[in-house]
């Protein structure tokens, strides 16, 4: 290979998930180890992987979907390695040991088939807008990866009384067990975020971490879902 070019190859595979460069993620794939992935999100694979859109168990949990959240799956099955992105995102990659995490789906872009999930309303928010706010909340022992539009910052809310203070459109991840609420800024509207009218926050506060993108979702998260 031309030594350039050689620098660039994959390492050993040494975990189910990994990054390859920071835009990139490779999966080494096992039969009977089924993973459901964002549909378009392969760009290469090696081995023999096959794949179903919307398959049954997603259909299922699709029903939750008129809400305006979630993300169109696929099932990725058999043996190789897969590499997976999304338009040149960061990925992050993050391995659950029986612990959960709730995802704003348009960040969610890949998980092993055999853990837990499905779409849930954040409580504390349905009087900010609509119904409120709904994520896709993961949980098990497994691999998950997830997007970021630019470096993410991963704030650890510590468990004090302070509470972190998030714009929902940068918002990429939580620990579930945290406690949401949400905030009206008015004097403060063209200051934070960039959307016009009131600006809302989203304030955590409790034991667990944040996920937090660079850049904000133009899907404006808090306005009303059906």
């Amino acid at each position: 290979m031309n030594q350039p070019l050689a620098g660039y190859a994959p390492a050993p595979v040494t975990a189910r998930m990994e990054n390859h460069g920071g835009h990139m993620l490779k999966v080494a794939m096992q039969t009977g180890n089924d993973l459901l992935a964002r549909v378009g999100s392969m760009v290469a694979y090696e081995g023999f992987i096959q794949y179903e859109p919307n398959p049954p168990a997603v259909r299922q949990i699709a029903r939750d979907w008129i809400t305006g959240e979630g993300a169109p799956l696929m099932k990725c099955s058999g043996d190789g390695l897969l590499y997976l992105a999304d338009y040149g995102a960061d990925v992050v990659v993050i391995n659950l040991n029986g612990d959960g995490i709730s995802v704003n789906a348009t960040n969610l872009l890949a998980f092993d088939a055999h853990l837990t999930w499905g779409v849930e309303r954040v409580k504390g928010l349905a009087k900010f807008a609509g119904q409120g706010l709904w994520n896709t909340k993961i949980s098990g022992q497994g691999w998950v990866a997830l997007t970021s539009r630019g470096t993410p910052i991963v704030v650890d809310c510590g468990g004090g009384e302070d509470e972190t203070y998030v714009d929902p459109d940068a918002l990429v991840a939580w620990s579930p067990n945290l406690k949401v609420k949400g905030k009206r800024s008015f004097k403060a509207q063209s200051l934070i975020g960039r959307g016009s009218g009131e600006a809302y926050q989203m304030a955590f506060s409790g034991q667990g971490i944040v996920v937090v993108q660079p850049s904000e979702d133009s899907t404006d998260r808090l306005r009303f879902r059906g």
